[in-house]
C-alpha cells in the first residue's frame, strides 16, 4: 500500500512497501512519463530512445527552454542523473531544479556511435541545439554553465519531445506562486555554492544571474496579475546587459556540465 500522510506510520507491523511506492504521486507520474519517452523508438535507428546518444533539452511549464546537453554513455544514464538525484555537476550545483522541467525534446544521434569523429561532430548538433534554444528563449539565456563548444551551426537530427507533467496534476505544479517560491529555493542554494566553493567558474555565476531574471521575471508577472495589469515585456530586463555573452565561453571558464 502506498504512503498516506501521517496516519501510514501508525500501521501496524507489516511487509515492507515497494520502494517504487514511497515516493509521491506526482514524482511516481513523472517518472513513469519519463519511462515511456525513454522506451519510444527513433525512427533513424530502430533502437529505444534511452539507449542512444546524442542531445537532450529541457523546457519549464511555458515551453521556455532551460538547458541542453549531451550524452556519450545513452539518454537512459545520463536523464536518469539529473531527474532522479544521481551525480551530475548541474544537480550537484544546484543549476537545475528538476521539477521545474515540464517537456524533454531529444535529438539521437545513433549515426555517429561509430564515427571516428563523433566527438566534433556531435558537439556541433549540441551548439546548434543551444543557439535553437536561445533563439527561442524570451530572454535569450538558459541555465547552461557550460556554454557547448563553438562549432558551425549543423542541420539538426529529427527530434522527439515529450510533456513529463502528469495531467491531473499540473494546474497545482504549474501554478505561480509555487514556482516562485521554488525558483527562489533554487536561487539561494546555487547562490550557496559559490558562497561555499569561493572558486567557481564564471559559468555558475551567470547562472545565478540568469535564474535571478527568471524568478524576477515570473514574480513581476503574478504582481501584474494581482493588480489587474499586462504582463511585463521581456525586454523589461536587459538580461544580454547583465550577462555578457551567451554564444561562447569566456577563455578561462573550463567547467563541465558532465
Amino acid at each position: 500500500m502506498a504512503s498516506r500522510g501521517v496516519a501510514s506510520y501508525n500501521d501496524p507491523d507489516h511487509e515492507p512497501p515497494l520502494k517504487a511506492s514511497l515516493p509521491t504521486k506526482f514524482v511516481q507520474g513523472f517518472r513513469l512519463l519519463l519511462k515511456d519517452a525513454m522506451r519510444s523508438v527513433d525512427a533513424a535507428s530502430g533502437k529505444r530512445l534511452g539507449s542512444c546518444i546524442g542531445v537532450y533539452g529541457f523546457y519549464d511549464y511555458d515551453a521556455e527552454p532551460i538547458y541542453v546537453g549531451q550524452t556519450w554513455e545513452n539518454f537512459g544514464t545520463r536523464i536518469g542523473r539529473h531527474m532522479t538525484g544521481q551525480r551530475s555537476d548541474t544537480l550537484a550545483y544546484r543549476i537545475l531544479d528538476p521539477f521545474e522541467v515540464a517537456e524533454i525534446e531529444f535529438w539521437p544521434a545513433e549515426h555517429l556511435r561509430a564515427d571516428a569523429d563523433k566527438r566534433a561532430k556531435l558537439d556541433a548538433i549540441e551548439y546548434s541545439v543551444y543557439r535553437q534554444a536561445i533563439d527561442e528563449s524570451k530572454y535569450h539565456a538558459i541555465l547552461n554553465e557550460k556554454i557547448p563548444p563553438v562549432s558551425e551551426l549543423v542541420h539538426l537530427p529529427q527530434s522527439y519531445r515529450f510533456n513529463l507533467i502528469p495531467d491531473d496534476l499540473r494546474e497545482d505544479r504549474e501554478h505561480p506562486d509555487v514556482r516562485i517560491a521554488r525558483r527562489a529555493e533554487t536561487l539561494a542554494r546555487v547562490s550557496a555554492v559559490a558562497h561555499e566553493r569561493g572558486e567557481v567558474s564564471p559559468g555558475l555565476r551567470r547562472v545565478i544571474v540568469i535564474q535571478a531574471v527568471r524568478l524576477a521575471d515570473l514574480a513581476a508577472a503574478r504582481l501584474a496579475f494581482a493588480e489587474g495589469r499586462a504582463r511585463p515585456s521581456p525586454g523589461a530586463i536587459d538580461v544580454h546587459a547583465l550577462v555578457g555573452n551567451v554564444l561562447q565561453e569566456s577563455s578561462d571558464d573550463d567547467t563541465s556540465d558532465e
